[in-house]
């Protein structure tokens, strides 16, 4: 998942003081959709949540899909900067994509959201609702998907791991990580153990 674009800082105080504000709305916002869905903002209820009066959140997002398509990316944005972006001091290959799934494990853990992985909770309820929030999650997926790939990939070829098909396991992991986000919504602390001994049987070295 590619790191959010640079930003030229913002000098101007009404400014700053507004994109403060849409930071607050929509670091709330990550949360009750990460519990609720995507379908379960509103402006009324942000509004209610936060302080803020409803006309004021609606200034800020003028439509109902534009405050979905904004958690989307912020929570994209948390999530690279959780995951992706710490990942990269590791090298290149098995290693990591190790530091890849630890940084992961402790992004459900903790969690970063409240209600653990952002686009597990919402992928579910928008596969059959084609329209722009469900490219914007399917599009995070795929590229997520293409980072392990990738990782996988650069092991085989540098002779690190046995000879595998990359976009079939990494569909794999991923699939083990939605399970472990769920096992862990329910109490089953076990799960990152175990998606830690079945991602090591993917690294398995040459022989």
């Amino acid at each position: 998942m590619a790191a959010p674009a640079e930003r030229q800082p913002i000098t101007d105080k009404r400014l700053l003081r507004g994109a403060r504000t849409r930071r607050a709305v929509l670091r709330h916002a990550v949360d009750v959709a990460s519990l609720e869905g995507l379908e379960g903002l509103s402006f009324g209820r942000l509004a209610a949540d936060t302080g803020m009066s409803k006309a004021g959140v609606q200034t800020l997002f003028r439509s109902k899909e534009i405050l979905q398509l904004a958690a989307v990316e912020h929570a994209r944005e948390m999530f690279v900067d959780a995951v992706i972006r710490p990942a990269r001091s590791a090298p290149r290959g098995a290693e990591r994509l190790r530091a890849l799934i630890e940084h992961w494990i402790v992004y459900a853990e903790t969690p970063l959201f409240a209600g653990g992985c952002f686009r597990a909770a919402n992928l579910a309820e928008y596969d059959s609702r084609p329209g722009p929030v469900r490219d914007a999650l399917f599009r995070d997926q795929r590229v997520w998907v293409g980072v392990i790939a990738g990782e996988l990939r650069h092991a085989v070829e540098s002779g690190g791991i046995a000879e595998l098909d990359a976009d079939l396991v990494a569909f794999q992991i991923d699939a083990l990580l939605c399970a472990v986000n769920t096992a862990l919504r329910v109490g089953d602390d076990s799960a990152t153990d175990k998606a830690r001994r079945v991602v090591e049987g993917f690294l398995a070295p040459p022989r």
